[in-house]
């Protein structure tokens, strides 16, 4: 285990909790709105169902899992103080659920109270939330390529978040935006770098510590969260002047890093010492080779090579897009949830009282029969975008999968709150 983690400074285990066994739910929605509309969902990214399924999965499931995860991992890794975290947790949980919720029927009937609502919601907690980690990350003493990843995602939600607002306003009010070109930079920012940089921040430390891999290149690391910013910054440009070369480059530099990363993270997942092939590390791997598979076809579809303006690709390079950080928040869950359970349950109980193993509560065969639907339900979804008959039965499997994931995770939970109560 790391020596630099301060498990001291971890919040009640309350506050992870509550995003990380709400996420799950927005994925088994994200399967309904797939079963209810079908093949024609797909049909184009500019669907109304395809941006409400698009963000029950981003807006959603991921970013309630990865709030979870920094209000646990800045304290410990970080080493920064949050202010009232039980308090902002609690603000900030269901102004965000109720957010991606109020902005998905907002696109789905549409209804603009509904997306003015969302927009004050996700504005006013996102806020409340940035501010609380940048305090954080700025006054921590704590250097190296963890604080280095979650200041840059931090910056990167911020404008994630500030573009939404402006996208939805446009909506709104009719105002004449380059809606297209804001939209391309908004999912570049979310993905690009608030999912990107804060998989990565988080990677350097759990992937050597869980799967018993060397550690990342520390140079590297380090400055890859500015090289991210410096290529999202210049990916921006085009929206005040920038010329479309330079623009384009600084996204496909923003390709090449993302790239880098799963391929480093593959290299050092194949040396790894200990051969342990464990749900976590089917996920993590899985993701890196989609997000191999991500950068190629992004590449194709921004180099205008045949086929790049076939809306069945489009849609399947967002499906592509997604799932690498939907697979690597599943597979970290498996690792996170039962050792904070152990954690606790050690920090609580007295000199005889032994918590359970971290490997009983949740077996491993429920963890990998559970990662194994997780793949074949977007294996199903990807496959929808060109044969639109598999969409209902695609949105099937993204029910069970995430309602089995969100079981698990329970079961995890009740196996800890029994234990407190006998310790």
């Amino acid at each position: 285990m790391p020596a630099d983690l301060s498990f001291d400074q971890a919040p009640p285990i309350g506050v992870p909790f509550r995003f990380f066994l709400t996420a799950p739910w927005f994925g088994v929605a994200a399967g309904i709105l797939l079963l209810w509309q079908g093949g024609d969902l797909l049909a184009s990214r500019w669907m109304p169902g395809a941006l409400g399924l698009t963000h029950l999965l981003v807006l959603g499931f991921m970013l309630q899992a990865m709030t979870g995860a920094l209000f646990q991992f800045v304290p410990v890794a970080a080493g920064g103080n949050l202010w009232r975290a039980e308090v902002v947790a609690t603000i900030v949980h269901p102004a965000f659920a109720a957010g991606a919720i109020l902005l998905c029927a907002g696109f789905l009937f549409p209804w603009p109270r509904c997306l003015e609502a969302a927009a004050v919601l996700m504005a006013s907690a996102g806020t409340l939330f940035l501010a609380t980690l940048g305090r954080a990350l700025t006054i921590t003493p704590a250097v190296g390529a963890t604080v280095a990843g979650l200041r840059g995602a931090t910056l990167a939600l911020a404008v994630t978040l500030g573009l939404g607002a402006i996208l939805v306003t446009g909506l709104v009010t009719g105002r004449a935006w380059p809606i297209i070109e804001v939209t391309n930079v908004h999912a570049a920012w979310g993905l690009g770098g608030w999912a990107l940089l804060l998989l990565a921040g988080v990677a350097v430390i759990v992937v050597p510590m869980f799967q018993m891999t060397h550690p990342f290149p520390p140079l590297a690391a380090r400055v890859f969260p500015w090289l991210v910013i410096g290529c999202l910054l210049l990916w921006t440009g085009r929206l005040v002047g920038v010329a479309e070369g330079p623009a384009s480059a600084g996204l496909l530099g923003l390709l090449a890093l993302a790239a880098t990363f799963c391929a480093t993270t593959l290299r050092l997942q194949a040396r790894r010492r200990r051969k342990v092939n464990d749900a976590n590390f089917l996920m993590m791997r899985s993701a890196m080779g989609t997000g191999l598979a991500a950068v190629a076809l992004c590449a194709w579809l921004v180099a205008g090579l045949p086929g790049s303006d076939d809306n069945r690709l489009q849609v399947a390079a967002g499906v592509l897009l997604v799932a690498p950080f939907v697979f690597a928040i599943n597979g970290m869950l498996y690792k996170i949830v039962p050792f904070l359970c152990w954690l606790h349950l050690n920090r609580q109980g007295g000199p005889h009282a032994l918590p359970p193993n971290m490997n009983r509560m949740i077996p491993a065969k429920a963890t990998s029969r559970q990662a194994g639907t997780q793949l074949g339900a977007f294996a199903l979804l990807l496959a929808a975008c060109l044969w639109p008959a598999l969409a209902r039965p695609a949105g099937v499997a993204l029910i069970v999968t995430f309602a089995w994931l969100a079981w698990n995770l329970i079961g995890a939970v009740s196996i800890y709150q029994r234990s407190r109560r006998d310790s």
